[in-house]
């Protein structure tokens, strides 16, 4: 027993001695390591950290921009995108019949969205605190998305003039596709379901105007025409529009398709024109809810 004894004796100091030297390790560092409250106080700066921010930054930064992007576009869609009346489903409208008289005028612009061309329409309605319609061919808002998207940011209705803005006649198959993928597309860009149709040319017998009416589309014709695709002079293009114009009209003009450089010069002199005659511009949907309460009210004094 003597000699067990003896044996762990040294090994019970040694033990002792660590774990006494492990006390004086750890006071040690405690001594080096600032504490938690000066870690905090002055924060090291680092230049990974920097970058860190940065890009947390630019998140956040890209995060409020796509918010404001969806919050405007539910805006306008909620705007723009009301049902018409079910008297104008399924029908063709040339301009709005008013008992009452009242001066608006509705400007519409086909082909479009077009380069240069389109944005200079729009700042022209904004100039002007003007809200139009705009007839977009699909294949140009697939190439020209952003102007689309301006189109409705800015107030404007947006609705449908076919893909490819064929005159030819169309099986009910081939109308389909012209008019369902430009409303889709519509719907995919600006997030608004248009439920207004207007035929290439003003052509209602190629198989367009029948499915758009089968689909209960409002055809929308025209009762002023520009005819700004002849590139008539700009004093001759202000004329058509303006001698053939009448409380509840819509007015045919075009900011795609081609040079609509004269539609663009002559645009301001027919706002001031109209302007001096004491008229006001509507889109086609607040054209057709006009008419409807008009019609209304005359119902109710029968």
């Amino acid at each position: 027993m003597e000699n067990n004894k003896s044996f762990l004796w040294p090994e019970g100091i040694l033990i002792a001695l660590l774990a006494l030297g492990g006390v004086f390790s750890l006071a040690f560092m405690m001594l080096l390591r600032p504490n938690a409250s000066e870690v905090q106080s002055k924060p090291s700066i680092n230049v990974k950290d920097v970058s860190a921010n940065v890009g947390t930054q630019q998140r956040i930064e890209k995060l409020k921009a796509a918010m404001l992007t969806s919050w405007q576009q539910e805006a306008q869609t909620k705007g723009l995108a009301y049902p018409i009346a079910s008297r104008f489903q399924g029908e063709i409208i040339k301009a709005a019949k008013l008992t009452q008289g009242e001066k608006v005028i509705a400007l519409t612009f086909d082909d479009g969205p077009w380069p240069q061309t389109t944005e200079q329409v729009l700042s022209i309605l904004k100039s002007n605190n003007i809200k139009g319609t705009f007839f977009v061919v699909g294949q140009n808002l697939k190439n020209y998305p952003e102007l689309g998207k301006q189109i409705v940011a800015q107030g404007h209705v947006i609705a449908n003039h076919t893909w490819h803005h064929w005159y030819h006649f169309f099986n009910q198959q081939a109308a389909a596709f012209e008019i369902d993928r430009t409303t889709d597309l519509i719907y995919q860009v600006t997030g608004v379901k248009t439920n207004l149709f207007r035929p290439p040319g003003g052509i209602m017998h190629n198989g367009l105007a029948g499915y758009a009416k089968g689909q209960k589309y409002a055809v929308v014709m025209w009762s002023a025409d520009s005819t700004d695709y002849k590139l008539p002079a700009v004093p001759k293009l202000i004329d058509n529009v303006i001698k053939d114009s009448k409380p509840g009209g819509i007015v045919l003009m075009h900011d795609g398709g081609g040079n609509r450089s004269r539609t663009v010069q002559a645009l301001p002199e027919i706002i001031n024109n109209f302007k001096k005659q004491g008229y006001r511009f509507v889109t086609i949907p607040e054209l057709l809810e006009i008419e409807d309460t008009d019609q209304k009210l005359l119902a109710n004094k029968k």
